[in-house]
């Protein structure tokens, strides 16, 4: 079902303190690990398992570079091995913890799942995060009971945004008249698109005069495991209706999205929205991040419904409509790359 030798983001990096029980668990891909900072700020990653009894590790300490179990107080190094066990001298060569490759990009915190020869880190997506200071980057999260497949779809076909985001982000038929341009990507597909003279999103109306329109051009990545991250750009309304607008940049944007599957059942959505500092204005910012926290919670009651149905009649044939082409294309990919690495090839 998932895709391991891969980059999985597991949270903002701001989530990861220096502190003696600063311990993060998490669960990617049905495998539960901890996270923890050494000393010199660099983060470990380490399976949430003590090879003793099974007890959850993020329950125990930090003490220097290692990570005390506070069951029975094994010590284990960052790189797994145990280095103490109370009351006995020798500890066995099988006392070890199993570790995961960790990179901090774009004040995200990515986990290799897989092979560790082969975490490649220029394999991590392109984003732009809150630390970037040509951005000004708000963060947030949200965790759906939804398979991650279901996500994908969803981030694949932005049509729904006339529907479900009628109220926040979209509010126009014009979505689901967008002509769309795929282009294949190594690990994903990139989505280009341009709406000329439509009103700004539902969010901002309350901005501009009845009747104001704009051009908006769009520019989507979407990578494996499931990250997605829109350039998002508002001009004023120009004269072409087709391809770029000769209209005047007004609002230059990037959201950043990682959608990361916790299990077969949940996934973990760590997320951000911004403007450039060039085209930002006060409270901005702030306002986008209202905006895609209100959405975000709208697709979250919509997955979660959709995903009740599908586990209780998972054979039910579905119709396919047009709009299905993108979710099919990134759908296509996922399964190439989970049949080949089952094969060995990956």
């Amino acid at each position: 079902m998932f895709v391991k030798n891969c980059w999985y983001c597991a949270g903002w990096d701001y989530e990861l303190s220096q502190g003696k029980h600063a311990l993060l668990a998490r669960r990617i891909a049905n495998e539960p690990f901890v996270l923890y900072r050494k000393p010199d700020g660099s983060v470990v990653a380490m399976e949430d398992r003590c090879p003793h009894r099974q007890a959850a590790l993020h329950l125990g300490q930090k003490e220097g570079d290692s990570l005390r179990c506070m069951y029975h107080g094994m010590k284990f190094g960052p790189d797994g091995r145990c280095t103490e066990i109370p009351g006995q001298d020798k500890i066995p060569p099988q006392a070890c913890v199993r570790t995961f490759p960790v990179v901090e990009k774009d004040n995200w915190i990515w986990v290799w799942m897989g092979d560790p020869a082969k975490a490649d880190p220029s394999l991590i997506c392109f984003a732009v995060g809150p630390g970037d200071k040509n951005w000004n980057i708000k963060t947030s999260q949200v965790s759906v009971n939804a398979n991650y497949r279901l996500e994908i779809a969803n981030l694949m076909d932005l049509s729904h945004l006339t529907w479900i985001h009628r109220k926040t982000l979209g509010g126009t038929d014009a979505w689901t008249r967008r002509k769309t341009q795929y282009t294949k990507l190594p690990r994903g597909i990139n989505s280009k698109f341009w709406m000329h003279s439509e009103p700004p999103p539902a969010f901002a109306q309350h901005l501009f005069p009845p009747g104001a329109v704009f051009d908006m051009s769009f520019d989507v990545d979407v990578t494996l495991p499931c990250n997605f991250v829109l350039h998002f750009q508002v001009y004023t309304s120009g004269t072409v209706t087709d391809g770029p607008s000769n209209g005047q940049l007004m609002l230059d944007t990037y959201t950043s999205q990682a959608v990361t599957p916790r299990d077969e059942d949940w996934v973990d959505y760590y997320y951000s929205w911004g403007t450039s500092v060039a085209t930002d204005v006060p409270g901005m910012s702030d306002m986008l991040l209202e905006a895609i926290n209100a959405a975000f919670l709208e697709d979250k009651a919509v997955l979660e419904a959709q995903y009740r149905n599908v586990k209780e009649r998972p054979h039910v044939k579905q119709v396919g409509i047009l709009l299905d082409a993108g979710p099919e294309k990134m759908l296509w990919l996922l399964d190439k790359f989970l049949a080949e690495e089952a094969e060995g090839g990956r």
